[in-house]
């Protein structure tokens, strides 16, 4: 069982950063593809970055935002930069193993974050 923890959301103006962490359980988790998605209220989860184990990535928000894995830490980032208020959502880590299945189905995923809040506004 792959424990997710996510971390580092918050109040940001538009045009700032933010880094979002993703702590998994244990050094598993380096066998595991890891996405992020977001949720803003009454939509439709979104998939935002994919990396598979061999590094690998793809993003649906090019230009700013970046993933990246720190395997040795157990630790996935996604670094997000110029920030919209349309990035307002709730942002979630999840992990499966590597598979040719599109990168951003949610039921596609087993283990899940709790999520954290990312606002944008002035």
């Amino acid at each position: 069982q792959l424990h997710l923890v996510e971390s580092g959301g918050g109040l940001v103006q538009p045009g700032g950063s933010l880094r979002l962490s993703c702590a998994a359980s244990e050094s598993a988790f380096a066998f595991y593809a890891i996405a992020w998605f977001r949720q803003a209220p009454g939509k439709e989860r979104e998939g935002v970055s994919y990396m598979s184990t061999r590094g690998g990535t793809t993003d649906s928000v090019k230009g700013r935002f970046t993933i990246s894995r720190d395997n040795a830490k157990n630790t996935v980032y996604l670094q997000m930069t110029s920030l919209k208020p349309d990035d307002t959502a709730v942002y979630y880590c999840a992990a499966r193993p590597d598979s040719r299945i599109n990168y951003f189905l949610p039921a596609s995923y087993t283990y899940w974050g709790q999520g954290t809040q990312v606002t944008v506004s002035s």
